[in-house]
């Protein structure tokens, strides 16, 4: 869930107290088919909400695409609407793929199954229930599902209360695939201790406790993973099996027939919404052509069609720009016209955004407070006295229109800034808590002895010491543990176990295997020798650039002003606990007289650019300038529209230089950057070159330092004299790892995942091009993309054709 996500139901109010969306819920209500032109923007979405809460049914709004739903499903919850998303599964039968999207489509259709229709007397006069929306990409609905008997047994319902001897409830589990651990860590884990059985479900379901007495269970709660504490009490909770086979089995069956249609789970009320049905059938006809003969049970386009005509109580279309379909009963065209493009500077863009409804107000969507209280600095900037001309919400929407001429307009901030970026939704599975990892030698693994030198271990030995004798006669001392490695001409020592800390895994810096030193010779003493020596060099130069940075002084940025609240407010995404330290850590090196010096590590996609904006955005809102110094050309282009986007709305000037600009607009950005007009100056190592010139350099980021070379590195440490620097690294090199293990650096630490963040499955298995045909076919099917890593340069166009 985003955060500050404020119920708007009143955007609802607003567009259903309109006569032609009145016209449309009492078509609905009748069961008549109606067509609907004229859908701008987020209007789809809207009027899905719209109608379920006027006849309390529940309605499925169908899309073309996945983010199609994933955002239609954030603008209902946002409007205070009941929503759900049923997923596609991404993967082929018989071929796994876990269990999250298998357990939450499973458990949607469980509970769709029990929901009861609305009374006949909510009809169309909006008197009805609450209603809820259930949102579908076309491809989820052309997989089969479960019937009846077979979802049953794919759950097991416990409830406070009830008699269900442990035993019997650990068996079901047992036999549904959950695992048994210590602790919960993971969706599938079961943990028992006495009369407690902690269960954490899979798919994505909120761990909790069951406390027993007797065979009896007394007490239902949800667990706290971080203090394992219990939290919230419940009266029931529903455990689905944990097993990706029994899914399967029960979705895709043993034949080529269809267990169930999905709508077959849904009330049989159910009103269907089809958002562009065109553009629904087009993706249907694809992605049925690509996974058709990977697949059993996949509907045919035309026959799910059918399908939903057959089952649902009412359908609508909801098309832009189409007026007519076949066999409609009525059609509705909304007062509805979808936003222009709005100009790129922002108060010429605020300004378009207030000509839009000269007759009313623009009500502008944002996402959060921050983006709430910039919008009232842009309007009273770009037209003093005019801010009443604008009412802003809290809400998502991701796309705006104007209604009734410009009687009223609705406007996203994000589209009036142009800041369209991916949208990350709340994972069902908490990340686990992150454990150590030992390292464990193999025998044949290649060591190092601290005083001997290279060698293979072999293994571990019980080897009895000698009998010791004593004043009372001998003792015969008990069997010890020693780690048995080779050295060069079969030579063997066999070293106590208590003296492991001797021994330590071989690291090498170059292919093959290292010559083994010789036991008892001179050559590993005179390598360490040198060794020792050059590390005493270069960590004479580094203590000289540390000492250096200690004396003298840099600058202290200020405290943090409120744009740099707002600035932050703006992250739409709720930062995790170690993003909020890392940035509260980078504060108070930026506002220490001491020049920063620190490391952040994370892995991809675990928020260290962000991070980096903040810290960037710190520096240049106190008049410095910032350099983004990063390996590749193509991570440059990338970094220039993150920082774009994320500084829209802000005075501040962001540019690169790489090779895809011209030496004119290389040379035009320099001189500026020598002027001072730009703020922010992202490049490759080329900014290290000696005609570039900053105004007032503040701040250096550097984005894996690991991938510059030693000249480059040069450069760096005259950069750290006199500027606050930050690293961000996923693999940091050992040198700079230890520096900051030592505390010659600072070091920030990322290891907890971002919220949805997918993670990655890796797979070996021989080849078979009708594996990497089907693994292909279904990426497209799930709009993602493909890169084939091929191992031959001389057959690869073979391989692509």
């Amino acid at each position: 869930m985003t955060k500050a996500a404020t119920q708007t139901p009143h955007l609802l109010d607003r567009i259903g107290q309109d006569p032609e969306v009145r016209d449309l819920v009492a078509h609905l209500g009748a069961g008549r088919r109606t067509v609907v032109s004229s859908a701008a923007g987020s209007l789809p979405a809207m009027i899905a909400g719209v109608v379920a809460q006027s006849l309390g049914r529940t309605v499925l709004l169908v899309t073309a695409h996945h983010d199609d739903a994933d955002d239609a499903q954030d603008e209902l919850e946002g409007l205070g609407v009941l929503a759900d998303t049923l997923p596609a599964i991404q993967s082929v039968a018989g071929e796994g793929g876990g269990v999250e999207l298998h357990a939450q489509r499973a458990r949607l259709l469980h509970e769709l199954r029990r929901v009861e229709p609305a009374s006949d007397e909510a009809g169309g006069d909006g008197g009805g229930g609450a209603g809820r929306v259930v949102v579908a990409p076309v491809h989820a609905l052309m997989q089969p599902a479960p019937d009846g008997a077979s979802l049953d047994a794919l759950f097991r319902t416990v409830r406070e209360g009830e008699e269900l001897p442990p035993a019997a409830l650990l068996d079901w589990l047992d036999r549904a695939g959950y695992a048994r651990t210590d602790a919960i860590e993971e969706p599938g884990h079961v943990a028992v201790r006495g009369g407690i059985v902690d269960i954490f479900p899979a798919g994505g379901g909120v761990p909790f406790r069951l406390d027993y007495f007797g065979d009896e269970i007394e007490r239902i709660a949800e667990i706290d993973l971080d203090t394992m504490g219990s939290d919230r009490r419940i009266k029931e909770a529903q455990i689905p099996a944990s097993d990706p086979s029994r899914f399967e089995a029960a979705a895709f069956g043993t034949s080529k027939s269809i267990s169930s249609p999905v709508l077959a789970s849904f009330p049989r009320d159910t009103i269907v919404l089809l958002h562009e049905i065109a553009e629904i059938t087009e993706q249907a006809k694809g992605y049925y052509e690509r996974v058709y003969d990977a697949s059993k049970g996949i509907l045919e386009p035309r026959a799910m069609l059918a399908d939903l005509n057959k089952r649902a109580a009412a359908i609508a279309e909801l098309n832009q720009y189409s007026r007519a379909a076949s066999r409609a009963d009525a059609s509705v065209e909304l007062p509805a016209s979808p936003l222009p493009l709005f100009e790129k500077e922002t108060s010429e863009a605020v300004r378009q955004m207030l000509g839009l409804a000269p007759g009313g107000r623009v009500t502008v969507a944002c996402q959060n407070e921050g983006e709430r209280s910039r919008l009232i600095e842009l309007v009273e900037a770009a037209e003093p006295g005019r801010t009443d001309r604008v009412e802003p919400v809290t809400t998502y929407l991701h796309r705006g229109f104007v209604w009734r001429d410009g009687a009223w307009a609705l406007v996203p901030y994000n589209e009036l800034l142009g800041r369209f970026t991916a949208r990350r939704r709340p994972a069902g599975i908490r990340a686990g808590r992150a454990t150590d990892a030992f390292m464990e030698f193999q025998p044949g693994d290649i060591v190092v002895h601290a005083d001997h030198g290279i060698a293979r271990f072999v293994g571990l030995e019980l080897i009895k010491p000698k009998s010791v004798k004593g004043r009372h006669g001998t003792r015969q001392p008990e069997p010890e543990e020693y780690l048995t490695l080779e050295f060069a001409g079969r030579s063997r020592l066999h070293v106590p176990a208590t003296q492991i800390d001797l021994v330590q895994r071989y690291i090498g810096g170059f292919k093959g295997r290292p010559q083994l030193s010789t036991l008892g010779g001179t050559r590993w003493k005179s390598q360490k020798a040198r060794v020792a020596e050059s590390v005493r060099e270069l960590a004479a130069e580094l203590l000289r650039v540390r000492a250096a940075r200690q004396a003298i002084p840099g600058h202290a940025f200020p405290a943090d002003s409120p744009w740099m609240k707002e600035f932050e407010d703006e992250f739409p995404y709720d930062e995790t606990e170690d993003q909020l330290t890392a940035i509260e850590a980078i504060k108070r090196d930026m506002t220490s007289p001491r020049p920063m010096d620190r490391l952040l590590c994370g892995d991809v996609g675990f928020g260290k650019t962000e991070i980096a904006i903040r810290a960037v955005f710190k520096c240049i809102e106190a008049g410095k300038q910032a350099a983004i110094l990063v390996p590749t050309t193509v991570l440059s282009e990338q970094h220039e529209r993150t920082f774009i986007q994320r500084f829209a709305g802000f005075p501040f000037k962001i540019a690169a230089i790489s090779r895809f600009k011209t030496d004119g607009e290389v040379k035009k950005i320099l001189a500026e950057l020598r002027a001072g007009r730009v703020d922010v100056i992202i490049g490759t190592h080329r900014l290290l070159s000696q005609d570039v010139h900053f105004a007032d350099l503040g701040l250096v980021v550097i984005d894996e330092e690991q991938r510059f070379g030693v000249e480059h590195k040069e450069s760096l440490l005259r950069l750290r004299m006199t500027v606050d620097v930050l690293t961000l690294s996923a693999t940091p090199i050992p040198r700079t790892l230890h520096m900051a293990m030592l505390g010659i650096r600072d070091i920030s630490s990322l290891t907890t995942a971002p919220a949805d963040r997918r993670a990655v499955v890796t797979e070996v298995a021989p080849f078979s091009e009708k594996r990497i045909a089907d693994a292909i076919r279904r990426e497209l099917a799930r709009e993602g993309q493909v890169f084939f890593v091929h191992n031959r340069v001389h057959n690869i166009r073979t391989i692509a054709d």
